[in-house]
């Protein structure tokens, strides 16, 4: 999973037609650099898909950092009465600005607001979207510099429209300014906001030696400009703690929306599949319910047919089955799981056995013949002969208890 930072040009320089080059890096887990350099937003749509999240770092002079005396209000309120607080410390109607808050401060009194051109990061944002960009970040430059007690911390970059220089000067406080490309300007704007404190410049690679010998002529009687060579890392350090994100202000923390987007055909292809079975299933229910009500009907008509004389039918199946038994009784015939069939039918199995006086009790109860041995007449093997004998009569024999039988007809034969 990776992370790429990007380092976006000011507005002001976008304007005037300069190059639109943005210093990038494609940042892994553990915080190392994986791939760097400089290229149009635009030329980056590959690294901006596959990276996981992408953070740009906004130009310093594009975003205002604000210090408010805050009510003691529920965020959702804050929130909602944020454009209130901070309309007399902007130019032009909040409404056309994004307002991001950070961390409270002093106890909670104080907070940082973060203040941009609305319809400026709308456009940046819609461009990282458009290039596939999963989640996204966009803080202030400005407070992405490493910030050492006591000092200040600032960083140069040039483009063909002049330069930038951006200073953070505590950890909630940072500006930026656009300057003509001349050092000794530069370092005298520099030394006028730091004022006595000690100053860390980052710059380029090719412009430390032009700043080194003018940098001395700034440090007579006062804190030292120390010069470093502007790198990747200084930058990714700071950025994983920067406060406030601007994004979720801007609805660019929405991205997830469109992660969903994705899924959206395999969702509605989903639903369509599940659909189509939930009806095929009560299709299904219904032509089974259409053939019970069927064969109930031919069911009840052959019954009237067979007993016409019977007003009360409840179960046809039921019925018959009674009535059947009750004719086969009326002409003698005995139902197989009558007492005198199963005691007949236990009778002739027994002739089997060698020692046929094995019984203590015979008892009839719901439809079975119940067996009590005697002790110690039977073994395992005179069951077994019992149990075959039974079965050839269609009838089941098992254990209820120890010494004690159950004789009843087998499954799928007919009482």
């Amino acid at each position: 999973m990776t992370t790429l930072f990007i380092r976006y040009p000011a507005k002001a320089s976008i304007d005037s037609g300069a190059a639109q080059a943005c210093p990038f890096a494609l940042v892994g887990d553990g915080g190392n650099v994986l791939q760097q350099g400089a290229s149009p937003l635009g030329s980056l749509a590959g690294m901006v898909a596959s990276a996981r999240r992408v953070t740009l770092l906004l130009a310093a002079p594009d975003v205002t950092l604000l210090r408010v005396s805050v009510p003691p209000l529920s965020p959702a309120r804050l929130k909602a009465a944020l454009p209130a607080l901070v309309e007399e410390h902007i130019l032009g109607d909040p409404a056309d600005c994004v307002l991001a808050m950070g961390p409270a401060l002093d106890g909670g009194a104080e907070r940082t607001v973060a203040v941009a051109q609305r319809a400026w990061l709308e456009v940046l944002v819609k461009a990282l979207q458009a290039q596939g960009a999963h989640s996204i970040s966009l803080l202030p430059a400005q407070l992405c510099l490493p910030l050492q007690p006591g000092a200040v911390s600032a960083a140069l970059s040039t483009n063909e429209g002049g330069c930038e220089l951006t200073l953070r000067q505590s950890q909630t406080d940072g500006l930026g300014l656009a300057l003509p490309a001349q050092p000794e300007v530069v370092l005298q704007t520099l030394r006028a906001l730091a004022g006595d404190s000690p100053v860390t410049l980052y710059l380029p690679a090719a412009e430390l030696r032009r700043y080194e010998a003018l940098a001395a002529n700034h440090t007579a009687g006062r804190a030292a400009i120390t010069l470093q060579e502007d790198q990747w890392a200084h930058w990714i350090a700071a950025a994983r703690t920067a406060t406030p994100d601007l994004a979720g202000a801007v609805g660019a923390s929405g991205t997830a929306a469109r992660q969903w987007q994705r899924w959206r055909w395999p969702l509605r292809l989903a639903v369509l599949a599940l659909a189509v079975n939930v009806a095929g299933m009560n299709i299904e229910w219904l032509r089974m319910k259409r053939e019970a009500a069927q064969v109930q009907q031919s069911m009840l008509q052959i019954f009237k047919a067979a007993y016409p004389k019977e007003t009360v039918i409840l179960d046809p199946a039921a019925q018959m089955r009674k009535n059947i038994a009750a004719a086969r009784a009326d002409s003698g015939a005995l139902a197989g799981d009558e007492f005198g069939a199963l005691s007949a039918a236990f009778g002739e199995a027994l002739n089997s056995l060698p020692n046929r006086n094995i019984v203590a009790a015979l008892e009839y109860r719901e439809r079975a013949l119940q067996v009590k041995i005697k002790p110690n007449t039977v073994d395992a093997a005179a069951m077994g002969q019992i149990r075959a004998a039974l079965a050839a009569r269609k009838l089941d024999l098992s254990e209820a208890a120890p010494g004690v039988w159950k004789i009843r007809v087998g499954t799928g034969s007919k009482a």
